[in-house]
Parts: C-alpha cells; sequence; structure tokens
C-alpha cells in the first residue's frame, strides 16, 4: 500500500530526502577540511571517509532513485504555474544525475590515482579502472567542479524554490516534504 500524507510524499520519501540532505553535507565538510589531493597523497582517515561517504551517497541515491520509480510522487499542488512544475522537475532531474555522476567520477579518480576506496572500513570497493590508464586524469578535476558549483547552485536553487513557496506563496509545497506534517 502506498502511504500518502495528504498530497505529500510518503514517509520513506522523505527519509531518503532528508537522508541524502545528511549525507551531503557530511560530504561537503569532509571534502572542504581533507588535504588536496596530489600525484602522492597517502588516504588518509578524512579521504577514506570522504570516499565512504560517497560510496554511501551513491547506494542511497540508487535506492532513492528505485523507490521513486516504482513509487511515484504525488502530483503538484493545485494552482502551482506549470512553468514552475517543469522546472521543478528539471532540477530534481538534474540532481539525482549529480548524485550518481559525481561519487562514479570520485571513484574513478581513485581507481586512476591508485588509491584504495575502502566503504567504512567493511571491505574495499572494486577498482573501476587502471592505476593512471591513459585520458582519465580530468575526472578528479570534474568531480570537484560538479560537485563545488554545479551540486551546491542545483541544491541552493531547490532551497530558495521551497522557500519561496512557503514563504511568498503558502501553497503547502515544502509542507509535502517536511518530516511529521
Amino acid at each position: 500500500m502506498v502511504e500518502r500524507a495528504g498530497a505529500g510524499y510518503t514517509t520513506a520519501a522523505r527519509t531518503l530526502h532528508w537522508l541524502i540532505l545528511a549525507l551531503l553535507i557530511i560530504q561537503f565538510a569532509l571534502g572542504w577540511l581533507m588535504p588536496d589531493i596530489k600525484r602522492d597523497t597517502p588516504v588518509t582517515t578524512l579521504i577514506g571517509l570522504h570516499f565512504s561517504f560517497g560510496a554511501l551517497i551513491l547506494v542511497v541515491a540508487v535506492i532513492r532513485l528505485g523507490y521513486r520509480a516504482t513509487q511515484g510522487e504525488p502530483p503538484p499542488e493545485d494552482g502551482i504555474p506549470p512553468w514552475q512544475t517543469a522546472s521543478a522537475r528539471v532540477v530534481h532531474w538534474l540532481l539525482y544525475v549529480l548524485l550518481f555522476v559525481v561519487p562514479i567520477l570520485g571513484w574513478i579518480n581513485a581507481s586512476w590515482r591508485g588509491m584504495p576506496v575502502s566503504f567504512f572500513g567493511l571491505f574495499d570497493m572494486p577498482k573501476i579502472m587502471a592505476t593512471r590508464a591513459p585520458g582519465w586524469g580530468w575526472t578528479g578535476d570534474v568531480h570537484m567542479l560538479l560537485a563545488n558549483y554545479a551540486m551546491l547552485a542545483l541544491v541552493g536553487l531547490h532551497v530558495l524554490a521551497a522557500l519561496y513557496h512557503y514563504f511568498f506563496r503558502r501553497d503547502g509545497v515544502l509542507q509535502r516534504m517536511l518530516p511529521g506534517v
């Protein structure tokens, strides 16, 4: 049975949404605190945690996208202009793309650098490419640019839109994703 809180999201959808946010906050903090990764940088605790949380974000994103594909989403609130509904969908799908592309690029870059990627010390993840394979040195830079600029810009736009709906339109859009509402 699909649980619906009015026209809001299910408890599972809300939990996955806020879990992704919490993981992204941790991941950005780790990314900014860890040392720059250069040619011979060892995997420090912060780098190892960054790798682990990146893998966890990828796993939760797979679960979240699978849940959305099987359970759908509630219909848009009444009175929302079509351009806002369309732009919200575009932003959501771009965020999904980044939730997959950014961790995968990080994993590719770790493999390219010959750095082991452990999942919180429980097991080592497989290398997904040979160390220093020609033509893949760009992955770390693109990983960083997408995370620090594209992801942050889209998350910021998403938050601003939610606040706009809450404070100006007062139409219940934000409440559909709030826990316990």
